[in-house]
């Protein structure tokens, strides 16, 4: 009572406190940056090697195997997969979460340069850390039907990107597709021979004629000069006038054995947007960044610059992730404001009185703005798990307020005759205790997830944060402000209410019903009963699945085509993947991209991807659209693998290492051995319903001809392998000589061969190869030409052989899906072999592990809330009891799952958690009033009027932590998929949380009273 009269006497003092916290809260809401999810440190590092065109089993000797074993023993790196093509490596490390990555990638870069001089010559390497925002956050084509590639190109290359790379928050921007001029120095190997010169003396002429170089400096009348020695070429006419050689013949200049043009530089890779062949800009944000406010300033700063484009070129935005936050935001803005309206309405009908109702208007946004303050202060962002903490709590922290409110209100009733100014501050004290332990039960169980590791808790950890801060501060305000403004707004005549008949009705009928429990208190066990064997039932037959998916607006489709096949041919298989998507009504744009990734990685030439953008609502879910799509693919492009997500949930899956929901790891010693096995699982379960996408994890190059080189032979012309390798070199490649300055571009150089020297394998059988001698003969003399069909792939998971069968699902839960592969293997035992086994990873792996984590949760926090309660009233029977029916309405949980066919994932089973201190908060105010009364009456009479007393605040607090949750339990707004299953795991407790504490509880107690007299 001290301590409301101290608040009272420093009032003004506290009201401007809270007026300046809220007036910050305001600030925040305004400056506190925006995002789809928390930012999260993934502990893991992609690096990608390359070392030219050296065959997949080479590259797998000389290069992978060095470089796996030197990352293996970098510090904390608990696991290393790699995989191995032609040319090229990528190598993922995972580190323990909760690292310091920003030291593990300088332990790995410095493990990379320490081995990098054992490596084959011109091996390079690149290695990142992996952000959610190494994926792009914002996209835009251009495309034109009367400016080239070139321009298009150079356009986003030198004025697009350094115009948007200018912006807070921008950390990249990528530039895929479009050509790159080079001039091409065309070599006639005929007349090479005639001049008796050699590729290597044009190469070295264009390099040696185009030199630029200080050499020295010249002091003279006092100044002092830099000397330069210049030499450039400037033009294609620069180029011809070459001198290669003089002699008393003449000059021999370049134009006279070869023909000079501007063309491209070789490109194996294609981009194309909406049917025509486009360039591509992507925005990669900073971790740190506000992706809402980054896409504003883009789009304004694209919006000035389109006046200055020539005519004919298109900027067009087919990806813009603001859009999804900016969605989900405003669906849990709606819920936030609609759980609150619908709040209030329910205070009015229930206490019938408009100033209690101000009270709670004054008290609720205090403790959201304060909210929204901390998430500022600590640095955190308004993102899917912030809000949706916050939604998931506005019932919860009206509930504390309400209660409060509620005691005031019935203790100045009976104390009509006394002081108001005193009794409010006793109503507090009295009222202090049972508050403060269900405000400890309910933010308790939060403190569990603190430890949690893994995706769970990188994105559920913030929402947790989030609800407890919000449960601590409401139980604050209700303690120091709700007191402050009773005492302001409540007179003498606020103590005789007025009647009410929905509150007359509703504890008329309780009175009949629980009466009728203790008479026949076999029907509320029964009722128990059956209420546990439905739960029993729907647990078991409730999917599971990893986390919800959300409707994203739009999706990834990759493809793989048949290994060694052209770029025309691929481009011409995806023309009519192309027509189908384009025939989709629902489908808005699209891009896609041959040779490349949305989010980068080792990329085939015979592999790629499309993003396709869908139209806004109304529309179906993008689920069947893609099923739509994905037949029409199947049954009309054959040949073709694809695989199908949406963009966010690929990425996450990128980011874990788990990409595909279904993955089984196939381990032997003999890689042939997987190769022949790996094909045969990838059938089997293609025949699983639900499952698809179906990938054999065997990844073909394509084909390669082989130039075996007859050393015998070589050497009796007088060659060695190495000379002709270079020739060859020369002739199929071209080298790259040298560049001319075309500010602001750079354009190479490069001498090559006619095309007509090099259009098939008989003109390179009869390749002129130039002996030491200067002799002329044809490369079939010294060496034999041979195709050979594509290597494979190899994959290593920490250092041994495996591949990976990949699965996605489709209209099936992720636990039925996998146990029926499970059944399907088992029954083939084709991976019953010596020397073979296997094991489940993908997002069923991380399903595991998280469940597991989250069983943990859920022990620690019954064991929590247990504590609580024995804290509070020192009896083990009693806590024990209040435990009890905290759990035995879970059942209600898993039966409202069930009903609205929602999967067992980590939302659903963090309602779970949560409902335990839901739960149990409710039946320590019923158990509080109860051991009030129990000191001057009976034990019926004390059990009835507790029930009487807080009939009306727990019909109150149920319906409005129901009402408040009905719009995220509902996706009003298509943004709030993520919370769906939380808040229909909560709504169905809250259900059973009126029987079981106005009740169950009762009949228990007062059969526990009876067992003790016994």
């Amino acid at each position: 009572m001290k301590f409301q009269e101290l608040l009272w006497r420093k009032k003004k003092a506290i009201i401007f406190l809270i007026i300046v916290i809220v007036f910050g809260g305001i600030f925040a809401t305004f400056k506190t940056p925006v995002a789809l999810f928390p930012n999260v440190e993934f502990p893991r590092i992609r690096v990608t090697v390359d070392s030219g065109d050296i065959p997949a089993s080479t590259m797998a000797i000389e290069v992978t195997k060095k470089v796996e074993q030197t990352l293996r023993a970098v510090p904390d790196v608990v696991h290393i997969r790699s995989t191995t093509s032609r040319g090229s490596a990528e190598f993922i490390l995972d580190f323990g979460w909760g690292q310091n990555m920003n030291v593990n990638l300088l332990n790995v870069e410095s493990a990379l340069n320490g081995i990098l001089p054992t490596l084959p010559k011109g091996t390079t390497f690149h290695a990142i850390r992996m952000y959610p925002t190494v994926y792009p956050a914002i996209a835009y084509s251009l495309t034109s039907d009367n400016h080239s590639l070139v321009e298009l190109r150079d356009i986003a290359l030198y004025e697009i990107k350094p115009l948007l790379l200018n912006i807070k928050g921008v950390a990249n921007v990528q530039v895929q597709g479009g050509e790159k001029e080079e001039y091409h120095v065309l070599v006639n190997p005929m007349k090479l021979y005639t001049y008796n010169l050699t590729m290597s003396d044009v190469i070295k002429s264009l390099s040696n004629s185009n030199v630029i170089s200080a050499v020295g400096r010249l002091e003279d009348y006092y100044k002092l000069y830099l000397v330069v020695s210049k030499s450039q070429l400037h033009n294609m006419q620069s180029i011809e006038d070459t001198v290669l050689k003089t002699s008393s013949n003449g000059i021999v200049r370049l134009s006279d054995i070869a023909t000079i043009k501007k063309s491209i530089v070789p490109n194996w890779t294609k981009v194309v947007a909406n049917g025509k062949n486009a360039v591509i800009v992507q925005i990669i944000q900073s971790p740190q960044g506000n992706t809402v406010q980054i896409a504003h300033d883009v789009d304004k700063k694209l919006h000035e610059f389109k006046s200055k484009l020539p005519s004919g070129i298109k900027i067009a935005k087919w990806y813009d992730q603001s859009k999804l936050i900016v969605s989900s935001t405003h669906s849990l803005r709606d819920a936030i404001i609609i759980g609150i309206i619908l709040s209030i309405i329910v205070v009015l009908v229930f206490l019938n009185n408009f100033k209690i109702t101000v009270t709670l208007l004054i008290s609720l946004p205090t403790i959201l703005f304060t909210t929204i303050l901390l998430i500022y202060v600590f640095k955190m962002s308004f993102n899917i798990m912030t809000l949706g903490g916050i939604a998931a709590a506005v019932g919860l922290i009206i509930d504390d307020v309400i209660v409060m409110i509620e005691y005031i209100m019935r203790f100045v009733e009976e104390h009509k005759n006394e002081d108001i100014s005193k009794v409010i501050p006793l109503a507090v004290k009295d009222f202090l205790k049972p508050l403060l332990g269900s405000s400890l039960s309910t933010t308790v169980i939060f403190i569990p997830f603190a430890f949690l590791s893994g995706v769970t808790g990188a994105f559920f950890k913030t929402l947790s944060i989030t609800m407890a801060m919000s449960l601590i501060i409401s139980f604050l305000v209700t303690v120091i402000l709700v007191p402050i403004i009773a005492r302001k707004l409540l007179n003498r005549g606020i103590g005789k209410e007025k009647k009410n008949i929905i509150v007359d009705f509703l504890a008329k009928l309780y009175k009949n019903a629980i009466n009728f429990s203790f008479r026949k208190p076999i029907i509320i066990y029964l009722l128990v009963l059956i209420l546990v064997i439905c739960g029993i039932y729907s647990f078991k037959n409730i999917g599971s699945g990893f986390m919800p998916s959300m409707d994203e607006g739009g999706f990834v489709l990759d493809y793989v085509t048949k290994p060694g096949t052209s770029l025309n041919e691929t481009q011409y298989t995806l023309s009519k993947i192309e027509n189908i998507i384009q025939s989709n009504k629902y489908v808005q744009n699209y891009t896609a991209r041959t040779g490349l990734q949305l989010g980068g990685g080792l990329t085939e030439p015979n592999t790629g991807d499309f993003f396709i953008k869908l139209k806004p609502f109304p529309r179906p879910s993008v689920q069947k659209i893609i099923d739509e799509i994905r037949n029409k693919i199947e049954t009309t492009v054959p040949g073709v693998n694809i695989d199908m997500a949406q963009l966010v949930e690929d990425m996450i899956g990128d980011l874990v290492g788990t990409p595909s929901p279904i993955e089984i790891k196939i381990y032997s010693d003999n890689y042939s051995q997987l190769l022949s096995i790996a094909p045969k699982v990838a059938n089997i379960i293609s025949k699983v319903p639900g499952v698809v996408d179906v990938k054999s994890g065997v990844v073909l190059a394509g084909d390669a001809l082989n130039i075996e080189i007859n050393r015998s032979k070589a050497a009796i012309e007088g060659v060695d392998p190495n000379y002709i390798t270079q020739q060859l070199n020369q002739y199929l490649n071209g080298i790259d000589a040298t560049y001319i300055l075309e500010s602001p571009r750079i354009i190479g150089v490069r001498v090559w061969t006619p095309q007509n020297f090099r259009k098939n394998i008989t003109d390179i059988e009869n390749f002129p190869i130039r002996t030491q001698d200067g002799k002329l003969i044809p490369l079939k003399r010294i060496a034999n030409l041979q195709i050979v069909s594509g290597q494979p792939e190899i994959v290593h998971d920490n250092l041994k052989n495996m591949i990976a069968v990949t699965a996605r699902i489709s209209n099936t839960s992720l636990g039925q899906a996998v146990s029926q592969v499970k059944q399907d293997l088992n029954k083939s035992q084709i991976l019953n072999v010596k020397g073979v086994y296997y094991e489940f990873g993908g997002l069923y792996a991380q399903q595991k592990k998280a469940f597991a984590g989250l069983f943990i949760v859920l022990v620690s926090a019954v064991v929590l809330v247990f504590v609580v309660l024995l804290f509070m009233y020192e009896e083990f029977s009693l806590a024990i009891l209040i435990l009890l029916m905290s759990l035995l309405a879970l059942a209600a949980d898993f039966i409202g799952l069930y009903i609205t066919k929602t999967q067992l994932n980590i939302t659903s089973i963090m309602g779970l958690i949560m409902s335990v201190g839901i739960n149990t908060e409710t039946a320590i105010f019923y158990i509080s009033e109860y051991k009030e009364f129990i000191e001057t009456k009976n034990n019926v009479g004390a059990i009835i009027n507790a029930g009487k007393n807080r009939m009306r605040p727990i019909v109150m607090s149920t319906l409005i932590a129901i009402l408040s949750l009905m719009p995220i339990a509902i996706n009003l707004g298509h943004g709030s998929d993520m919370l769906k299953p939380l808040a229909i795991a909560i709504i169905s407790g809250l259900f059973a949380q009126l029987f079981m504490v106005l009740f169950v509880l009762p009949t228990a107690l007062l059969g526990l009273e009876k067992l003790k007299n016994k």
